[in-house]
């Protein structure tokens, strides 16, 4: 895939994320914490940092041979669509964010992943794009990669929706400081809930309609930290999305060689890897 963007921005190092032409991969893994950087590169056979600017932490290398590149966005969306819009405008056409989430499905585990197939748009910054009636949708190569990596390293997994917000405590049904309760949020907790959306974060929404508006593929895997249905609550199993999304890297880059060969336009059951 490529995607020009009708100047000379490529040309430059960029302003925020601080990467230049050359260095980044075709496609770039997005973690929002910058320490997850070091779990996501732990998993390659190699990595070099290219730039480290503000929260964004970017390092390219190669897994199982093939090029990637990871960026730290920081927290929430807005400084996630910087990102997509930075690390495009030098070469990248793919995005992954990796991150963790809370599963608001009661059968869903700590540490299982979910592999996001559409986005609610609960943030503000997509909005600054297109309507609010353009759906956030994944990538269906992506999501393909990452359902067959999870696979592939026997990880428990769920697809499914994900809803994106601005607030990690009001905008989330959490109570704010002093015991705060927005007089919105149990309700959109519950409504989501019934609507079968599998879990809430931060970024992805974002990251999938910036994606689709560019003509550019992206999709979003998260370890499941906390269950708002359940009560619990563990850091637990955050490599498994690193795992998972790397592999996802390298089968994606095998599909594209498989269409390629086959004369195919975009990935389908009837080829095979």
């Amino acid at each position: 895939m490529s995607h020009d963007d009708g100047d000379d921005a490529g040309d430059e190092v960029q302003y925020h994320v601080g990467v230049g032409p050359g260095d980044v991969a075709e496609t770039v893994l997005l973690p929002g914490d910058t320490d997850r950087v070091e779990t996501i590169v732990a998993q390659w056979d190699e990595a070099e940092e290219v730039a480290h600017h503000r929260e964004y932490h970017t390092y390219t290398g190669r897994y199982d041979g093939t090029p990637v590149t990871v960026t730290s966005t920081g927290i929430g969306a807005p400084s996630a669509a910087i990102a997509v819009e930075e690390l495009a405008r030098v070469g990248a056409d793919t995005f992954v964010r990796v991150g963790s989430c809370g599963a608001i499905q009661p059968e869903m585990e700590i540490g299982d992943l979910v592999i996001t197939a559409g986005g609610v748009r609960q943030e503000g910054t997509s909005d600054a794009y297109v309507r609010k009636s353009y759906p956030a949708v994944a990538d269906h190569e992506v999501v393909a990669a990452l359902v067959a990596a999870a696979e592939r390293l026997g990880y428990d997994y769920h697809v499914g929706h994900t809803a994106s917000t601005d607030s990690f405590y009001a905008g989330q049904g959490r109570e704010g400081f002093g015991g705060y309760e927005s007089p919105e949020g149990e309700a959109l907790l519950a409504e989501l809930r019934e609507a079968n959306v599998k879990n809430f974060e931060m970024e992805a929404s974002a990251i999938l309609t910036l994606a689709n508006v560019y003509g550019l593929r992206a999709g979003a895997v998260c370890t499941v930290y906390a269950n708002r249905e359940t009560g619990e609550f563990r850091t637990e199993g955050e490599a498994r999305a690193a795992e998972t999304a790397s592999l996802a890297v390298h089968l994606l880059a095998r599909m594209d060689e498989v269409k390629a060969e086959a004369g195919a336009e975009s990935w389908h059951a009837g080829l095979s890897l």
